[in-house]
């Protein structure tokens, strides 16, 4: 893979990064709905499928009573989130284990992923399963998809990872949803979805998902998040949210 470019803004300049050449696998909205969605946490925050870091480390700088764990597989995407932990000044707060997350529980904890250790945790899945067609970019195919049946593993992971009353959020595709549901039924309850769109009249995109981990209380749709006007411009919340000036609640 060729060298990154120089750090980038990110946020509205609130982060840098170093991403992977276009083409590759990087940070978009995707992360910043994931990090807004966060809020402001304290304790051990871990961003499974962490990439180049994006999501975890606004977190990160958002909220300065949390620690935050960045779990990357690829060797490439987790050479560049350890230099963005040290690019934006947070190596005493963020860390990165390179770990599968669906590997087997011995072999992840021997990476370092322990059980109910963390607070809440973060992820952005690979989106496709077995039988779609892979990108030509290997990290991007790697990042983008995973063999059938291993979304179940990955939330189990998941609900491993967190202590009883912790947080889980997650981002994916809104035709997901179903497959979403059932891989946290047993393991979360308060779960809550919120539909994201590209534009008012268009189908939900993706969805935003949280639960807590043990909890019985009741299922919740939030309000759909809308992206874009009919200008095809950012709505203002959008805008916030891509400039790091706001949270979803």
């Amino acid at each position: 893979m060729p060298p990154p470019a120089d750090p980038q803004p990110w946020l509205g300049g609130r982060l840098r990064l170093l991403q992977p050449p276009r083409g590759a696998h990087r940070a978009g909205t995707d992360a910043v709905l994931l990090a807004a969605a966060a809020g402001t946490p304290a304790g051990t925050v871990y961003d499974l499928g962490a990439g180049t870091g994006a999501a975890g480390l606004a977190v990160a700088l958002r909220a300065p009573a949390c620690r935050v764990v960045l779990v990357e597989r690829e060797a490439e995407a987790a050479s560049l989130a350890r230099a963005n932990i040290a690019l934006n000044g947070l190596s005493e707060r963020a860390t990165l284990l390179e770990a599968d997350v669906t590997a087997p529980a011995s072999v992840r904890r021997a990476a370092g992923l322990l059980p109910d250790s963390g607070d809440l945790v973060l992820t952005n899945p690979p989106f496709f399963a077995g039988g779609h067609r892979p990108s030509p970019v290997a990290a991007k195919a790697v990042a983008h998809a995973m063999p059938e049946g291993s979304l179940d593993a990955w939330l189990r992971t998941c609900a491993d990872l967190l202590r009883p009353g912790g947080r889980l959020v997650l981002i994916h595709r809104a035709d997901a949803l179903p497959a979403c549901l059932r891989a946290l039924a047993g393991r979360f309850g308060s779960l809550a979805v919120r539909p994201i769109q590209a534009r008012a009249e268009e189908p939900a995109i993706r969805v935003l998902i949280s639960g807590i981990r043990g909890s019985r209380a009741a299922f919740a749709l939030r309000p759909a998040l809308i992206l874009h006007g009919p200008d095809g411009r950012f709505t203002p919340q959008a805008e916030a949210l891509h400039r790091g000036e706001t949270v979803l609640p």
